[in-house]
């Protein structure tokens, strides 16, 4: 249980931090968007969604903005980041992987490289997690490193999977960000992880006007890559220090339609390296609805699964805990149903 402090002494600081993050993604993207349009279009494939070229790498500005904002404080304000040694070796691994998504973005990777790259970026951040940080302290410390590394991989493609449609990515960060900043405002995550994720939430959102539909521009693997990337540390992260409820409902959407997805691919004998539309979010614009309807579906989810989560930090209650993953599990089920049936 965590007891909300009566004031917070840095909310002035983290809202300049959001705000200054949304203004300079907002802004690269505006110097970039020239060159992505000559470089980096995305054609329609058979796992698209949209009919028209369209220039990717918008993720470049993310990435970006987070890299200066985080430079900023590093240089003004090192005090807020704890270890700054740290968070370098966060953002290294951050940076790289955006380097191999920005390839793969120009000319597809073979699957081989592109996944030890991923693991390499995991790794790393796994590596620097606290040392006394432990979510099942009755499993050895080297075999929960394991998984966290596994665990870390495989958000990270996660996240780059369900990046299909216009918003999707938007409609996901921002209430898991939002969530994860003010849950760090209460004290259940460390003042470095807040403000990455402040930093996260409004890059983010400087990059939404672009991305919305119809998009003028996407993400690309250069954005969803280190995106899924920095989701992951954060919810190890909230999850090692107590809350693995919380690290469970704040991403379980994504969690639910890409895991169901590849496991029902894999039961049917289907390729799960070829591009496809078997996503729940793909059969419901292919069932009718529209991408505004599903983006909207899946940000209210988002938004209760996000006060789910944060009621799990304000009482001891276990019977309250166990409801909230219940609700959590029906809402993403019966959302997942919905899709999967279409609008008609």
């Amino acid at each position: 249980m965590i007891t909300p402090p009566s004031a917070w002494p840095f909310a002035a600081i983290f809202a300049v931090i959001a705000v200054a993050a949304a203004v300079l993604c907002a802004l690269f993207i505006v110097l970039l968007r020239p060159l992505l349009v000559r470089y980096a279009l995305a054609r329609p494939n058979a796992r698209s969604s949209h009919r028209e070229p369209t220039p990717q790498g918008g993720g470049i500005a993310v990435i970006a903005a987070m890299v200066v904002v985080m430079v900023g404080i590093a240089v003004g304000a090192p005090a807020l980041l704890g270890d700054v040694s740290r968070m370098a070796l966060v953002f290294v691994a951050v940076i790289g992987l955006a380097v191999v998504g920005a390839v793969d973005d120009v000319r597809p990777m073979d699957a081989l490289p592109r996944l030890a790259a991923q693991a390499v970026a995991a790794l790393v951040v796994v590596l620097v997690l606290p040392a006394g940080l432990q979510i099942f302290p009755a499993l050895p410390l080297w075999l929960e490193r394991a998984l966290m590394l596994i665990g870390a991989l495989w958000f990270v493609n996660l996240v780059n999977f369900m990046d299909g449609i216009d918003w999707i990515t938007v409609a996901e960060v921002v209430p898991v960000t939002a969530a994860l900043a003010a849950i760090g405002v209460i004290g259940g995550l460390p003042s470095d992880a807040t403000i990455i994720a402040l930093a996260l939430l409004g890059a983010t959102l400087g990059f939404a006007p672009f991305n919305r539909p119809v998009a003028k521009l996407f993400l690309g693997d250069v954005g969803s890559l280190p995106i899924g990337l920095l989701l992951a540390w954060l919810l190890i992260l909230l999850a090692g220090n107590g809350f693995i409820i919380a690290a469970i409902l704040l991403p379980l959407y994504y969690i639910a339609d890409a895991t169901i997805t590849l496991l029902r691919r894999t039961v049917a004998g289907e390729s799960i390296m070829q591009a496809h539309r078997s996503h729940f979010y793909q059969r419901a614009t292919d069932g009718g609805f529209s991408v505004i309807e599903i983006v909207a579906r899946i940000f209210g989810a988002n938004i209760v699964l996000a006060l789910l989560a944060i009621s799990t930090l304000v009482t001891p209650s276990r019977e309250l805990h166990i409801g909230a993953l219940a609700a959590g599990c029906l809402l993403v089920g019966v959302l997942l149903l919905r899709f999967a049936r279409g609008k008609n």
